[in-house]
């Protein structure tokens, strides 16, 4: 199950790049701070079930801001 934190930190690693190429720095953060998150309890060595808890609230807590972010808070536009 740490390898698959690994893939997961690769990826968002792989966001964090294209975000910051496209000058998008807010979310370049964001997503540097998801890469480091990952990494860091990739090596930590935990059970799966540990690992499987994290997950859920870490997609929990995902949602739960998406859903807030995307109906409060979006002005839906296109281009800057």
């Amino acid at each position: 199950m740490d390898r698959m934190f690994r893939v997961l930190a690769f990826w968002t690693g792989i966001f964090t790049v294209m975000f910051y190429v496209g000058e998008m720095y807010d979310a370049t953060v964001l997503f540097l701070v998801q890469t480091v998150f990952f990494v860091t309890l990739s090596y930590l060595k935990l059970s799966e079930r540990m690992y499987m808890y994290i997950f859920g609230a870490y997609l929990t807590i995902f949602f739960i801001g998406f859903t807030y972010y995307s109906s409060f808070l979006l002005h839906p536009s296109f281009g800057h």
